[in-house]
């Protein structure tokens, strides 16, 4: 990120803050405004709690905290973090009040919204698009040949089971939440379906990466169907930035300090690819206790695009796709964005706005 943008960034956060108008402080707990909270400023909290997964598709997080780049954005305000497996997790911490803000798939922030009636969350960035797919055994060579198959995704309604779900149905074939149906869908998370692959165990999986790049390059798969292929001009949202109304409302300065922080790291990788790589991986092994091979890393980043745009109209096609599977009831979205904090961000920045727009 130039010195211009780091700059340009810090105006516009300086700008927000005077502008918003106060919420309540003179709190001095953990999630309290600051004691010193100017009149007229926007409130801060002490401490923000940030959740994201330990996944390539969650690279702006990697990066981010792996680079400081949240913390130096946030100034005072501490950051906190927790990571995730999946998204119904994440989105569980959210509704019990565990974590302020987290990076997630658009089904579960659809999901959220449903379960709290509009009041839980807002989508406040994009963060990450395409990155998953279909992997196969080599013999599978149509989505005909998938009828009688066992097929992973990572959990039952999340991000990459409606997409399998909604292209099974499209094309013909039929499969319920039970395993039956003409293709059998099993919910594993995505370490256990690399390995269920490799070991015949599975005809093949819906994942994100890095599984997807692991099960194509470790256990020579066959990518059936590219996911961004699907979607027009090949962009999907597969993470975003998520926000709890309640913190959104108290904290406005935080949200944006914290969204200064995001555009710094989506800043970054889009820059400095290769250091984005290292520092996404050194992250992920302390996570974990194990890096990824470079070829798997550099496989992942290169079928990724990381982006502030959260691709709008492709959340409302996911939650159409959710409905036409049955695993969604009908649902009015209107509301479940608040891009203006990241659209003033964008401009003092002199980066293109982002929309929240059903069609591109």
């Amino acid at each position: 990120m130039s010195s211009r943008a780091v700059r340009a960034l810090a105006l516009a956060t300086a700008a927000l803050a005077a502008t918003t108008a106060l919420a309540a402080c003179g709190s001095d707990d953990d999630t309290g405004a600051k004691a010193d909270t100017p009149a007229g400023a926007a409130a801060e909290a002490k401490s923000v709690r940030l959740g994201y997964f330990p996944n390539i598709t969650h690279a702006p997080a990697l990066v981010g905290v792996q680079k400081d780049l949240y913390k130096n954005a946030l100034s005072g305000t501490e950051l906190k973090t927790q990571t995730f497996n999946a998204g119904p997790a994440a989105l569980e911490a959210l509704l019990s009040d565990a974590i302020d803000a987290t990076y997630i798939g658009p089904n579960p922030a659809i999901n959220g919204w449903i379960k709290s009636k509009g009041s839980a969350l807002k989508i406040i960035a994009g963060s990450t698009s395409g990155g998953a797919g279909l992997v196969v055994k080599p013999g599978i060579n149509s989505v005909a040949d998938l009828k009688g198959k066992k097929i992973a995704t990572p959990q039952l309604g999340n991000t990459q089971d409606v997409a399998l779900r909604a292209y099974l149905k499209q094309n013909g074939l039929n499969a319920d939440t039970n395993g039956g149906g003409d293709v059998s869908i099993l919910p594993q998370d995505n370490a256990t379906a690399v390995q269920a692959f490799a070991q015949g165990a599975i005809d093949g999986a819906w994942v994100p990466e890095p599984s997807l790049s692991k099960m194509l390059l470790e256990s020579k798969g066959k990518l059936l169907v590219d996911e961004k292929t699907l979607w027009p001009n090949q962009q999907f949202v597969t993470t975003h930035l998520i926000v709890s109304q309640k913190f959104l409302k108290q904290y406005p300065g935080t949200v944006t300090k914290l969204l200064q922080g995001h555009i710094a790291a989506v800043d970054y990788i889009t820059g400095h690819d290769a250091d984005a790589q290292k520092a996404a991986n050194a992250h992920l092994e302390s996570l974990t206790g194990k890096a990824l091979k470079d070829e798997i890393l550099a496989a992942s980043f290169k079928n990724l695009k990381f982006t502030n745009d959260p691709i709008a109209s492709s959340l409302y096609t996911s939650a159409q796709h959710a409905q036409d599977v049955g695993l969604l009831a009908k649902v009015d979205l209107k509301g479940i964005y608040d891009l203006g904090p990241l659209n003033e961000l964008l401009k003092a920045a002199g980066q293109p706005e982002v929309s929240d727009a059903a069609a591109s």
